[in-house]
This record gives C-alpha cells, structure tokens and sequence, in this order.
C-alpha cells in the first residue's frame, strides 16, 4: 500500500427529539450536541435555546488520521454554573457504519455510565507455571505481566493512568488469601500510553497441607478452568470522588491449558454491569446521516490505466463516451461522480477543457434558453464542486466580513408583515435589509478581479457555448454564468454559511432568517430575469424588491459577469490581499524569549492567512507574536513523550526557533499541520530534517544529541503541493472512482449489453436502456469494456492484499487486539471465501 487506510467521514448531524424534561419549573434545555471518535470530540454543535425537540441542522466532513473503536455522539444540556450535564448518547461500532450509510436514521439515545466509556488495548503476557516445593508437592503459579497499554482516554484533560491485577474465583469472588489479592502497578503521570512492565505472581493451587478453615483449597487443576484473571485501568485522580474506571479486561485461564505462556494485545472493555440503569426509550433519539468510506490505497503504478482513461475524456468524441462521463450515468446521484472527478481532473490541471466538454454538449441537448445549466447535471454538479473547492477563499475575502458582522450585531431585519414581533417597526427593518443588501451585492460585484482563475477559465467556456447554441438571445451569455456564481455560489454561501466555513456554526434562528431575505435577493438581482416581481411568490418579497429595479443594478451584474468570463482577464495574484485561512483557539509552550522566564503553556487564539501566522491572548487583540509565512521552514508532529501531551505539533523558524502547540483533538492538529505546511511549501530555506522531539533538560529527547542547534535526526514529511486549495492525492481520487465503478458494475454491464442492442441503433429506445445518454454506441461500449477491465484488475489486486493480510496478521497483535469485531468479521468473510473456493 501507498499509505495506511484512512477514513474520511461526511456526516449530517439533523435533530434531537423526545429529551427528557429539566427537573425545574420551565421544563426547557439548552442542547448541545458533539461528535467523537471513541471520547475524542472532533466537532460542537451550536447550543439550542429552551428545547426538548432541537434541530441542528449542522454537516460536518473530515479526514480521520488514526483508528477508532466507536463513533459516538453525545447530547449536553448547557448549565451556566456547573458542568454540562450529559443527557444520552448514540455510540456506532466501526464496524456497523456501512448499515446506515448516507441515509437518514434515527438513533435512540443511551444513558452514558462512566463504567461503559472505554477505549484503548492493553498489552498482557500470561505464565502459569509447576513448582515443586521442599516437600515436593507440585504447584501452580501464574505470572500476569502487564507490559503497556495504548490510546487510554484522557479525563478532565489529564490521564495519570495505573492498573490493578486479581486473581477471581468460580463465582467471580476475589481470591483474597495468600496471594490473591489484588496487585497495583506505578502510577503513571500524564500519559495515555503508559509502559508498566511489571510482573504479578499468584498461587493458583496449592498443596492441602495448607487447608485452614478461611483458606482456599484448590488441588485438582481442573478447578483451574474456572478461574479468570482479571486487569482494571484506572485514572489516578486528585477528585474527591476517587479514581475513574478506565476499562477493564476478563481472562479465562483455561487457554492456557494448550500453551503455558501467552502474550497478547487486548481492547479493553466495558464494566458488565454497564448500560443497565436506564430504559434507552426514556431519553429522546437522534437523526444522523453518516457516510464512512475507507480507502486502501496502492501505489500509482496500479492506477495508471484508469487514471489515464479518465484523464483522456476531455479529449474522447462524443464525450458521453468517454469514462468521466459514463461515470456520471452510472451513479445513483450525480454529486457522487462529481467530488472525485474534479479533484481528479484539477489535480492533473484538467479540469477546465473536461467541463467545457461535458457542458458544451448539454447546451447542445438544451432545447430552451431560459432553461440552460438549471438541472443537476453532471455539469452543474462538477461546476459546483469546483467553485467549493477553488473558490473557497474567494469566498472568505468577499463575504466573510459583513456574514461575521450580520451574525454578531442582530439587526431585526424581518420584512413579513404576519411575522413581525411586538416593538419590531416594518420601515425600519426594510432600512436595514435594504443597506445589508446593498453593501453585500456591491462588495461582489466590485470582486471580479478577485475570481480566481480556474472558474474564470469556465465561465468564459459557459459563455462561448451558449452565445454559440442560442446566438438570438443576447442576454443567454449572461445568464450561462449568473446561473452558477449567483445561484449556485454566492447565494447558497449566504444562506448557509458554516457549510462553506464562513462561520463556525449554523447560524441563530433571527440572522438565519435575515440570511434567507438576504440571499433570495441577491439570487433574483443577479439572475437578469425581465420581470423581477415575478420571481417572488410573497408579495411583501416583491414590493421590497422595487428599490432594487434601477437599471444601475443590472448594468453592475452584466460588468461583473464580463470581468469573470473574458478570456482576456489578467491574473490578479500579484495583487493577493491576505486570505484567512484558518483561525481558532490552542495551547502553546512560551518560546524562551525572557532569558529567565518560565516556559509554561498558555491558551492562545491563533490565527493564519497566506502573508503570517499570528497568536494573540483573545480574539481581535493585538498580535502578541508574528511569524511571516517564509519564516516557517517546517511543520511536523511532536512526539508525545516530550510533554506528556497529546496531538502536539511543532512549528520550526530560523536558528532553529521551535514553537510547541497543542491542538484540542486529532482533527484539528491535522488540519493545522496539513494546511501551514501547505502555505508553507514554496519557501526557499525548508528544512529536511527535523527532531521529531522537544529539547528539554540539555539534550533533545529523539537522538540525545546536547547542543539545542545539532540538525534534525528524521527526514521532514514534505511533499505536498503548493496550492492551497487544492491538496489532492490523485491515487486516492482514481481509488474512489475504482469504487464507485465497482460497486455500480451491474449498470455498467447494462449499458454495455444497451451499446448492443438494436434499440439503441435503430430507435425508439427501450424504456429499460432509456436511462442512459448513448450518442455512438460503438465509441461508447469500447470504453465501457476498458473500464470493466481496469475494475477487474484493480479488484483482483485488491483481494490479493486481502489475502497477504489475512495470512501475515495475528489476531491479538498490536495492529489488531483480541476483542476487534471487524477483524473478527473479516476473518470470518476470509474463512467463507476460503471454503466457496475449495
């Protein structure tokens, strides 16, 4: 494999309904909701005010760096004075994802009992063993060695982690007496991935001439069988309520009647008695879209045939015949072809002559004007992909600010006369709607120089085309781009703007609203349709749309829609004003510029555009620090032994300058990593190599060496390509496009036996084949027969990998512990095949 599999997650986090009442008079929450991976949160969602039925409405989409047990999402109810309280969750097995894939489902929440949150392994080495005493009576002993456990959860932001070793009885009683009573290991500070190595001994049987009233007598090895070994992590806390349960794990010690020694890795479990306090209908449910795809990606040698068919479709004549588009009339949903084609094609920098094809070939098939690019076509949904993904930050230079200041300042701009609130005055509100209006269309309208070049490149194809197909309609040029930068761009932005990151959340029920009046104006102004009122069914919509029918109006869009659609337009970078690019609160380690002073960590509000990385104490406050871009030479992980302290990263200045920040989860440290080292790509002076510890007490960690300026011990991870907008892996694009062809195999067969069939030639076609855009059926079945080759071949090779793994990896490895359902359920699906193919 390229790489180790990785997950990406696209979820749609709906509503909550049926939560329990508050215990005081009003009976309302304030709910929120989080996403975690295992007890990781990843992402909040916005607090619902006085609710039991609150709607979130929120989607949220990442890569997933590391492997997790559960993907679990927790409901609180806000309290100002004490902690959060936690009303239910939903916890979904990794396994069980692909059940609800990408469709809506309700999930009724659980109690959530400390003793049933657990997540990580812990890796043991049993030994039972004969001793013969002076008497010469035979013995068994058993040595539990407990070496180290992994990925312990953190509590209350610290994990001081220990275990405790005991031996139980047939009953599950302790075994108290002469050795078998519970052992305890070190405490271990600030760590999630402690390393014991301490060894237990216990007495298993021992002779008779022992039997005392109180003692146990256990002579027949039998008896044997029906003990366990039992291991409890607990969290060392300084609480007054006592150290918390982390996880625990019940070993039977019959297995080690075929072998005498056994060393294992192990997922802790949950407490047995957990989960059983609580009917799961008492506490409300939760509606959840998950999507989980992983992704095992081979080298790119495996994919060039594939890549190579697709990246010639531009090229192919018709282009309905080409694979991109066949793609396309496969999917059960256009979207699904789009995301992995226009990240492909932009990638190899084709992106422009493949949508120019496909849309020149729609506007060929577009019978009326006035109807030209409305439908979700391949085209329209390959055009909005790539202006969520090239113009991302032409979005955040243009609309963020007045979006920040509309969200923060509350303006009652509600113009329905049935819906204003008691004080609220009409004519005021259309005042303020008017001047948000105003400013917002002028701001884009005065931004064509700002369009990045790539969109500019397809609106100016999008002009061509339907100027050329409809040459008596003059205003059809206008409309070809209106209809993607108004319709599907700039209005969808302000009406949902936390879907396009330009605010964190979704908005409050009063700025949604406003949004909405917003970006239903804006969407008719930009439109160019004769009869404006027209497009209104509300009448209170249409009267207010009357100080907006001066000509100055439509002049300002028709200049805009030129300026991005000519293909004279220069390219503006040289001009780059500084783009946010990420923002947001982390911790950070002082950098030692006081000679004395301490090197304490601090929280900070961190912020990056594409000129400099700044920290200052608060949002909006004075920068207390400033790193020019070029200054960055190199930004890696930190290794977590340096400060105890997880999701670290480092990022390296000049004279060997190191600035030391925690990010809050594995999400976030990985986007802030990806996306500085991406701005960061160009510079001269990059390092390659870095210590991947910190230089602590004299010496650095990684390789000991004592001088703080020594060069790095281990190559820098570099390699990513400079664009900032478009970080793609082109062989992890063509391995989902693999994917999706492999799993749509049934319908490619079906249009290549409809390439076939007479219908197709001679017409009428026949109702089961009418599905599918055939324009030369020949052209059409030789690349169908292609594709099912290169699907062919790539699944074989991946059932090969399947195959290796399966033999090469021991259950109860580090990789996969004893206590893993999927592999269980993979070993299970290997043994089927096995015995299919015999």
């Amino acid at each position: 494999l390229k790489c180790n599999p990785s997950g990406l997650l696209s979820l749609s986090l709906g509503e909550a309904k049926n939560l329990p009442t508050y215990p005081g008079p009003n009976k309302m929450r304030d709910c929120y909701c989080t996403v975690n991976l295992d007890q990781e949160e990843v992402f909040r969602t916005k607090i619902v005010e006085k609710s039991l039925c609150p709607f979130y409405g929120e989607d949220f989409y990442c890569e997933i760096p590391r492997t997790f047990r559960h993907l679990s999402f927790y409901i609180f109810d806000r309290d100002v004075f004490r902690r959060d309280s936690i009303i239910g969750k939903v916890a979904i097995q990794k396994e069980d994802l692909q059940k609800y894939h990408n469709r809506d489902t309700w999930f009724q929440l659980q109690h959530v009992d400390a003793d049933s949150e657990v997540q990580g392994k812990v890796h043991l080495e049993l030994r039972l063993s004969e001793v013969i005493t002076d008497t010469g009576v035979v013995c068994h002993k058993l040595a539990t060695r407990v070496l180290e456990c992994q990925g312990l959860p953190i509590v209350n932001g610290q994990c001081d982690p220990y275990a405790t070793v005991t031996l139980a009885g047939p009953s599950r009683q302790v075994l108290h007496l002469y050795g078998f009573q519970a052992k305890k290991t070190k405490v271990k500070k600030k760590t999630n991935n402690p390393h014991f190595d301490e060894v237990f001994y216990f007495e298993v049987t021992r002779p008779s001439s022992y039997n005392k009233k109180s003692h146990f007598d256990i002579e027949d090895v039998d008896e044997v069988d029906k003990m366990e070994i039992r291991v409890d992590l607990w969290n060392a806390s300084n609480l007054k309520f006592g150290d918390e349960f982390l996880g625990e794990l019940r070993l039977p010690l019959k297995f080690l009647r075929q072998s005498s020694s056994y060393e294992a890795w192990y997922f802790l479990q949950p407490r047995d008695n957990g989960n059983k306090s609580l009917k799961p209908d008492d506490l409300g449910s939760l509606r959840l879209n998950v999507v989980y795809t992983e992704d095992h990606v081979f080298s790119s040698d495996y994919y060039s045939p594939l890549r190579d068919l697709l990246l010639k479709s531009a090229d192919v004549e018709p282009v309905s015949a080409s694979a991109a588009h066949i793609l396309g009339e496969v999917c059960r949903e256009k979207q699904e072809a789009a995301i992995p084609l226009v990240r492909l094609f932009l990638h190899y920098g084709r992106i422009v002559p493949f949508i120019s094809a496909i849309a020149n070939a729609e506007v060929k098939r577009t019978q009326d004007p006035n109807t030209i690019f409305r439908g979700n076509s391949l085209t329209s949904k390959c055009i909005d992909e790539t202006m969520k993904l090239a113009g991302m930050h032409y979005l955040q230079v243009t609309l963020k600010p007045i979006i920040d200041e509309i969200c923060q300042v509350h303006k009652t701009c509600e113009i329905d006369p049935v819906k204003l609130k008691d004080g609220e005055n009409l004519e005021n509100n259309r005042e303020n709607l008017r001047q948000y209006v105003d400013r917002i269309f002028t701001v884009i309208t005065k931004s064509g120089v700002s369009c990045p070049t790539v969109m500019c490149d397809i609106f100016f194809s999008l002009r061509e085309s339907a100027a050329k197909r409809f040459q008596g309609d003059l205003d059809v040029r206008y409309t070809a781009v209106s209809s993607f930068i108004f319709l599907r761009f700039f209005a969808p932005a302000i009406l949902s703007p936390n879907l396009f990151q330009l605010t964190p959340h979704h908005p409050d029920p009063q700025t949604s609203r406003t949004l909405t009046l917003i970006s239903k104006t804006i969407q008719t102004l930009g439109s160019l349709s004769k009869s404006k009122s027209a497009n209104f069914k509300e009448s209170y919509m249409a009267s207010f749309y009357d100080y907006f029918n001066e000509q100055k109006y439509a002049d300002a869009v028709k200049n805009f829609l030129d300026l991005i659609s000519s293909s004279g337009r220069k390219d503006h970078k040289s001009i780059e004003q500084p783009i946010l690019l990420k923002e947001g609160f982390m911790i950070k380690r002082a950098q030692g510029r006081k000679r004395f002073g301490m090197k304490n960590f601090k929280k900070r509000w961190f912020r990056l555009t594409n000129h400099e990385f700044t920290y200052q104490k608060s949002k909006g406050d004075h920068p207390l620090c400033s790193i020019p871009i070029e200054n960055i030479l190199a930004v890696e992980r930190l290794e977590e032994e340096s400060f105890k302290m997880k999701n670290m990263f480092q990022v390296i200045q000049p004279e060997r300058r190191v600035l030391y920040i925690q990010a809050n989860n594995c999400v976030e440290a990985r986007d802030w990593i990806d996306i500085l080292t991406k701005v960061s790509q160009c510079n001269k002076k990059r390092l390659t190599v870095y210590h991947p510890s910190a230089y602590l007490n004299g010496h650095w960690l990684c390789c000991k060496a004592t001088a703080d300026n020594t060069p790095g011990c281990t190559p820098c991870t570099g390699g990513l390509p400079a664009n900032i907008q478009l970080d793609i892996d082109g062989d992890r694009e063509t391995e989902r496009i693999y994917s999706l062809f492999n799993l749509y195999m049934p319908k490619l067969e079906k249009m290549q036996e409809a390439c076939g069939s007479k219908s197709v030639y001679d017409g009428p076609e026949e109702e089961e084949y009418s599905t599918f855009i055939i324009d030369d059926p020949k052209e059409t079945y030789k690349t169908l027969k292609l594709i099912i080759e290169g699907v062919g071949t790539l699944e074989q090779e991946h059932a090969q990998y399947k195959r290796d793994k399966f033999k090469k990896t021991k259950y109860g490895s580090q990789e996969h512990p004893i206590g893993d359902k999927s592999f269980q359920t993979y070993i299970r699906q290997q043994s089927e095949i096995s015995a299919h193919s015999i």
